[in-house]
């Protein structure tokens, strides 16, 4: 008797290192499919949201697609939601880039642009390896980051950073320069992360393995 490897659908929209993600979910043992179809989105078991680039030009490729709405819903009927990297980005509120751009709206919150340039001898964008912090001990016990080690270090290439209304949703906090910034957030079903686990070696790839995990055992669903 076989069991069924959970699905998990990457949203094709244009702006994604999709190829690299859907590596790292068949290496953890999820079935995938790289899709723009609402529907293919509908019957999976979870969906990853990646992104690079803009914030304004992700949302409106997803319009164009007709997928705005779809995704929303889905998150909101309680379909595991991920984003990576802009694609965490897209989930909140609004983003501050180049004047301001309705996200998702699914966790409230803004996008606002990492402090660096002038006096602070801060590069933006922040790119390179750094590590990732529990926000209170235990918090990450039973999520997708549980078993992963306290300050592991992740990859990272970003010049925008989430700030949500809640901090309760924090699930990870990243410093750059003197400032601590929100590096992964959780809401229910609706997660994600700033960094990119597909490129972050071993501690990366447990947190696909616990996709498999956490959607195999109904803990996300």
């Amino acid at each position: 008797m076989t069991t069924r490897a959970p699905h998990v659908a990457i949203v094709d929209y244009g702006l994604g290192n999709l190829f690299s993600i859907q590596r790292a979910c068949e290496q953890a043992g999820l079935s995938v499919s790289i899709t723009s179809d609402a529907a293919k989105l509908e019957t999976s078991d979870a969906v990853l949201l990646p992104g690079v680039g803009a914030f304004a030009t992700a949302m409106e490729s997803l319009q164009n697609l007709g997928l705005t709405g779809p995704v929303k819903e889905l998150a909101l009927s309680g379909k595991p939601l991920i984003g990576i990297c802009l694609g965490m980005q897209l989930l909140m509120t609004e983003s501050r880039e180049f004047g301001r751009c309705a996200g998702l709206g699914l966790i409230e919150g803004t996008v606002e642009r990492l402090p660096g340039g002038g006096g602070t001898g801060l590069k933006v964008p922040h790119v390179g390896w750094s590590p990732i912090c529990e926000p209170v001990p235990g918090a990450w016990r039973g999520t997708l980051f549980d078993g992963v080690e306290n300050k592991a270090y992740m990859y990272f290439v970003h010049s925008y950073y989430v700030r949500p209304k809640d901090e309760g949703t924090i699930l990870s906090k990243s410093r750059f320069g003197e400032r601590d910034f929100c590096s992964a957030i959780g809401r229910g079903t609706i997660m994600g992360c700033q960094f990119h686990p597909e490129r972050s070696g071993p501690e990366g790839l447990r947190i696909y393995r616990n996709i498999h995990r956490l959607l195999s055992e109904g803990e996300i669903e």
